[in-house]
């Protein structure tokens, strides 16, 4: 039903808090509080970008995928978001998946959706010991730093709302107790666009827990015959990534997008872009609150993957169509004319003004 990778339990003791004595604030310093650890926060958006590079370099030593789909991928983490992929079978999207999770030095599950699947297989259930005469729990697949979950649109709508407080709240409840997923916490899942037969279509209010959808799309004749010479080249089938950083970088890496400079007409930009998605006539429900934020995020996280310390209007221009399209709920008489979310996502681009800005002084 699912495989799962190497798991770490969380700190014992922490159960998700800070250390005693602290009174829920972070030791003193230059460090922050994540996940039971101290982490630092003088990471350099420098020293950031350089291991992003070495990350998508080790990536694409293992799959063949134009850079700007990985890149919205590192990016979507980066920002603490979760990414869907919308592909046909066959493009590399667990490979894809896989790869940044070994390259990246985190834990990696992944589950199989099916019609049959239950919220207990991916949440994880109380086993009863014959020995001891008690329940336990036992951990199931969600509990991973990254998760991929293959073709969830396959599973029934109450094995896909497992998913949303583990999305949302990075915890998930079972019989009334809460236990606490391990940071960072990573939802990539995918789902198939050609076979709708037996598919349960992602409701709006989960998709717009997706900080962005991308697609990997067929490579081009060049990445075909590097996908052929690569295989001729190798004795295995399954190519393999290597660690290049480990979870406590990670979350230096989160840490480091937190502290990227967004001047105040870059903000107004993302306001207008958002709210223009409210006002056009083929939309039913624009751009929510959410999904403001998250459009926020990201585009601080691709200020860092350029090694800048501030936000230009351009990382919201490229980083938009991927981050609202799937958010938005079309007219129903727009859809059979023909039109498509990224259709409206271009026409809003193209019609709010970019503002023009200098760097900011250093």
């Amino acid at each position: 039903l699912f495989a799962t990778g190497n798991l770490g339990p969380p700190p014992t003791g922490t159960s998700g808090s800070p250390p005693t004595g602290t009174s829920g604030s972070p030791p003193t310093g230059t460090g922050g509080y994540i996940g039971g650890q101290t982490l630092r926060r003088d990471m350099s958006v420098t020293a950031a970008a350089e291991t992003v590079d070495e990350v998508l370099s080790e990536v694409h030593s293992v799959v063949v995928v134009d850079r700007t789909v990985t890149e919205e991928i590192i990016a979507g983490v980066l920002a603490r978001g979760h990414v869907l992929l919308e592909d046909v079978p066959g493009t590399g999207k667990t490979l894809t998946a896989r790869s940044f999770a070994t390259a990246l030095g985190l834990s990696f599950s992944r589950i199989q959706f099916t019609p049959d699947l239950m919220p207990a297989d991916v949440t994880g259930s109380y086993v009863f010991e014959e020995g001891t005469g008690e329940f336990h729990f036992t951990e199931g697949p969600v509990f991973a730093n990254i998760v991929l979950a293959d073709e969830i649109n396959r599973a029934p709508p109450k094995t896909q709302s497992a998913l949303l407080e583990a999305m949302e709240e990075g915890q998930v409840t079972v019989d009334g107790e809460t236990h606490v997923l391990p940071e960072p916490f990573i939802v990539i899942a995918t789902q198939n666009p050609v076979e709708q037969e037996g598919t349960f279509e992602l409701p709006e209010a989960q998709r717009d827990r997706f900080i962005l959808k991308t697609s990997l799309g067929y490579p081009p004749y060049d990445g075909t015959m590097e996908l052929i010479d690569r295989r001729a080249n190798r004795d295995s089938p399954d190519p393999t990534a290597s660690q290049v950083t480990d979870g406590t970088r990670v979350r230096e890496l989160q840490a480091t997008a937190e502290r990227v400079e967004v001047a105040q007409p870059v903000r107004e930009y993302i306001a207008d872009v958002c709210r223009e998605t409210r006002t056009d006539e083929r939309v039913e429900v624009g751009v929510s609150p959410r999904g403001v934020h998250r459009l926020f995020e990201i585009s601080r996280a691709r200020a860092v993957i350029a090694g800048r310390e501030y936000v230009v209007p351009d990382d919201v221009y490229g980083i938009a169509p991927a981050a609202l399209a799937h958010r938005l709920v079309l007219d129903p008489e727009a859809s059979v004319r023909g039109a498509s979310r990224h259709d409206v996502i271009g026409s809003v681009l193209e019609s709010v003004p970019v503002p023009s800005m200098e760097p900011p002084s250093q």
